[in-house]
């Protein structure tokens, strides 16, 4: 294993969080456009609020791709999407599918629909069409995306801000999700195959458990609206640092969720500084909701989460002795 001075970070393989959100920054400015919430686009027509949110599934794909099981990737397109309407107090309602093939296979789209009928189900959410694009002179593979149409009210809508004083609730997530596989990939690639045993559980495949599904939090909504929550971060590229998109305060988590084992065996494998882990993967933690205190301990109640901290006034986020920012 290499040392702590030869730990890799997400830009040293190629991804640069701060550039991408430049770049996305720039693309808006373009046509004077501003998301209307940060995680999805949202239209008034008329005596509800129509709300778009498109995602992939990344470079996840590569690992389903070197181990021949594309089972369960549809799962994470529709969670990706899904969980991005309901970071904002969406309902999710519908969904379209964008798949790009290097040349046409009837055993992976079978495959991939499989999966994508998995989340659809768990998601309650129908499946209004797609695409299936053969272009051999652009895709290399494949790569799959969606765009999920949700549903709301004015009043459903989520504020948005956290509170000063508001309680963090976490909520936990199945593992790395498909968030940061650029980086595990390298991590655990320098002296492992995705078919080797996973150390930690060794009756499971490396690569099958870098391909857990993405958890789905639609179930979440109901109980965000009965205990009025705030805010609300679906934690995925750029790890912990979400919280900040509730808003400019402090978010001080002194009581986090437990980390899945997958998340120590990249940081060992790839030396990766526990900044850089916090900075770039979940941590354990898939959903996180800002209340009340008596409303979020209520909420934590009515879930599988639990009280992992706290808003301040003032920046950033502090979790494990760091300051992420």
């Amino acid at each position: 294993m290499s040392g702590e001075t030869d730990g890799l970070t997400y830009a040293d393989v190629g991804v640069d969080i701060d550039a991408s959100e430049d770049a996305t920054a720039a693309l808006l400015a373009a046509f004077g456009g501003e998301l209307t919430t940060e995680y999805a686009g949202l239209l008034d027509i008329g005596d509800r609020y129509l709300a778009l949110a498109t995602d992939g599934v990344g470079t996840k794909l590569l690992v389903a791709e070197a181990v021949g099981d594309f089972s369960t990737i549809g799962i994470d397109c529709i969670a990706m999407n899904v969980n991005d309407l309901v970071a904002a107090g969406v309902e999710p309602v519908a969904f379209v599918d964008y798949l790009a093939v290097e040349e046409p296979d009837d055993g992976l789209t079978a495959e991939i629909g499989r999966g994508l009928a998995v989340g659809l189900e768990e998601a309650d959410l129908a499946l209004l069409g797609g695409e299936t694009a053969v272009m051999p002179e652009v895709i290399s593979g494949f790569d799959l995306a969606g765009t999920c149409a949700g549903l709301a009210e004015e009043g459903e809508l989520l504020d948005g801000e956290a509170a000063v004083g508001d309680a963090l609730v976490g909520i936990p997530s199945s593992g790395i999700h498909s968030n940061g596989l650029t980086l595990a990939r390298e991590a655990v690639t320098r002296a492992h195959s995705y078919g080797d045993p996973f150390p930690p559980a060794p009756d499971r495949t490396i690569g099958e458990e870098l391909l857990t599904p993405t958890r789905l939090y639609g179930y979440l909504l109901e109980p965000m609206r009965d205990h009025d929550v705030h805010a609300a971060a679906h934690v995925t590229g750029g790890g912990l640092t979400n919280l900040l998109r509730m808003g400019d305060r402090r978010y001080v988590v002194d009581d986090p969720l437990p980390t899945q084992p997958v998340f120590e065996f990249v940081r060992a494998e790839g030396s990766v500084p526990r900044e850089e882990m916090y900075r770039t993967f979940n941590m354990g933690t898939g959903f996180v909701v800002a209340a009340p205190p008596a409303r979020a301990r209520a909420f934590a109640e009515a879930t599988d989460g639990r009280l992992i901290g706290r808003v301040e006034e003032g920046e950033g986020v502090e979790i494990d002795g760091l300051t992420l920012s």
